[in-house]
């Protein structure tokens, strides 16, 4: 089974962003936002390139975004059924929330929450390469 890493960054947060996806060691989507963003856009934009790049392929996504995985399996079929509304208030990152909740739908992928920063080597360089497309680096 394919299995990618995920991650995002922002520095300051909110500031300059970025986000990575890796596959088998390697950076397979770099991208970022114009302008300041959060890590929790960078995050949600990493996985939305994840299962784009995916193409509808059976594979594992690991994430240390607990937030993201919540999203998409616990809140969003709440949102969705009552006119992406929620009680309390507006959905933060609503076009993001709503462009990662259509594709996971549509996909084969099983996420994986993994905690940040505690050295598996996939989301070490996860976090290496958003870092790096927070400063400008893509794939040519």
């Amino acid at each position: 089974m394919r299995v990618l890493y995920t991650d995002g960054s922002a520095s300051p947060n909110p500031g300059a962003g970025g986000f990575a996806v890796i596959e088998e060691g390697q950076p397979v989507c770099l991208g970022s936002e114009d302008g300041d963003t959060t890590n929790i856009r960078m995050e949600g934009l990493a996985l939305i390139s994840a299962l784009e790049y995916l193409d509808g392929a059976v594979a594992e996504v690991r994430t240390d975004s607990e937030f993201w995985i919540n999203v998409v399996t616990k809140w969003a079929p709440g949102w969705a059924a009552k006119g992406w509304k929620k009680k309390g208030g507006e959905i933060k990152n609503l076009d993001i929330v709503q462009k990662l909740y259509a594709l996971y739908q549509g996909s084969h992928v099983k996420l994986v929450w993994l905690r940040g920063h505690d050295g598996e080597a996939g989301n070490e360089l996860a976090d290496e390469w958003a870092n790096k497309a927070r400063a400008g680096a893509r794939l040519n």
